[in-house]
């Protein structure tokens, strides 16, 4: 038979266990997310929805071909709905939504043709005929009208204005984009890249090994005009300077080889080639160009550090400048008031002591009386004598 301190040392160590396991198996427990709200709404400004929308988490039901890009940007779901108008006009619509904005512009530069036409419709817009190209937020719009008119464009505001938003940074666009210079830009050749799919689907001239999506998601790269023809620039930016210049010297050595080396990445034939680093961002300029037409469009990339602080604000009875206002004023007025009644009632105190206690209170009399001269006329002076001290002339 066990001993009763091996009894107690025993379930002690099962409680231990049994507390650790029950830790554990809440930490495992995540709050379930809310889900998502639904893209597309049933009616806005006079189109009604025809039926309920066909929704899907299939990147397929987006686009069969490029299923697996969408997938690369971050694609979670997609909407397609017809809708009509009172005069029998209809609006076929396909909304695909992205984990963040950046998935979302990604896809949209992909699907963006330098034929369409620039649209002031979302975040980013182009048409071109009865078909309507624009993202807003995280979602990407792909419209059809049976007829154009003069109030599509307006049609498409109001729906991209109802659209869900994304929350917080998932809203932001990558930092990249801001540094592609607008001298010489050919519209509508911005491409970003997340992977190495969309990086050969937009005729990258570096590979997906060079290039390391393992250390950096951001790649951008546009079509440029210069004097020596038309050229492409892309940019990458990697986390820190460092790993951007290491990544520099790995771009340089797979250029400057004569023959591709084992275990060294080639660079696609696309002419004159040349590179620069900024900060983080590795700048590439390709094409037909001279040295002195690289020189000036990579010298329109410069990397400048900028320092964010976000701090919550907040507006409420607590964070609030006009009740601090209000309450400074309350406390003058009662200090004020305090001050007052006290006065009143020190100097009624002492009024009715001296009414009911005619005789010294707070001390001797002439403590509590005003100080006074007592100048009193005395009597004349007789004519040569000089009057005393304490003697005044008469009418002094």
């Amino acid at each position: 038979m066990p001993s009763r301190p091996s009894m107690r040392a025993s379930r002690f160590v099962a409680l231990a266990v049994l507390i650790c396991l029950t830790g554990a198996a809440f930490a495992t427990i995540q709050p379930a997310a809310p889900p998502a709200p639904p893209i597309l709404p049933t009616q806005f400004a006079g189109w009604q929805i025809e039926g309920a929308p066909e929704a899907s988490k299939d990147a397929a039901a987006a686009d069969p071909t490029n299923a697996a890009l969408l997938n690369e940007y971050g694609f979670t779901d997609v909407e397609a709905a017809t809708y009509k108008s009172d005069d029998g006009s209809t609006l076929k619509i396909r909304a695909a939504r992205f984990a963040d904005a950046s998935g979302a512009f990604g896809a949209y530069s992909f699907y963006l043709r330098p034929e369409m036409a620039r649209e002031e419709i979302g975040d980013q817009a182009a048409s071109i005929n009865q078909r309507v190209l624009f993202y807003r937020g995280s979602i990407v719009v792909d419209a059809v009208f049976s007829q154009l008119s003069v109030m599509s464009a307006a049609v498409l505001r109001e729906l991209a204005g109802v659209l869900p938003r994304p929350r917080g940074n998932e809203g932001e666009l990558p930092p990249v984009l801001l540094y592609m210079p607008h001298h010489g830009y050919e519209a509508n050749t911005e491409k970003y890249a997340e992977g190495p799919l969309a990086l050969s689907a937009i005729n990258s001239p570096l590979p997906a090994d060079l290039v390391d999506f393992g250390a950096t998601r951001d790649v951008v790269l546009g079509q440029y005009s210069t004097p020596s023809g038309a050229v492409t620039l892309m940019l990458i930016e990697y986390p820190t300077p460092a790993v951007a210049a290491e990544h520099l010297r790995r771009i340089d050595a797979a250029h400057s080889a004569a023959q591709p080396q084992e275990g060294v990445a080639a660079i696609e034939n696309v002419g004159p080639f040349f590179d620069k680093r900024s900060g983080p961002i590795v700048a590439i300029a390709a094409g037909p160009l001279s040295q002195s037409d690289a020189q000036m469009l990579l010298g329109a990339v410069n990397w400048k550090p900028s320092l964010t602080w976000n701090e919550n604000t907040y507006f409420d009875k607590k964070d609030n400048i006009a009740n601090l206002l209000v309450n400074i004023i309350l406390l003058c007025i009662i200090v004020g008031a305090i001050s007052l009644a006290a006065g009143v009632a020190f100097g009624g105190a002492r009024v009715l002591l001296r009414r009911h206690f005619p005789g010294p209170v707070f001390g001797r009399a002439d403590q509590t009386e005003f100080i006074s001269l007592h100048l009193e006329k005395t009597a004349e002076v007789p004519a040569g004598r000089v009057p005393g001290p304490t003697e005044t002339s008469k009418g002094s």
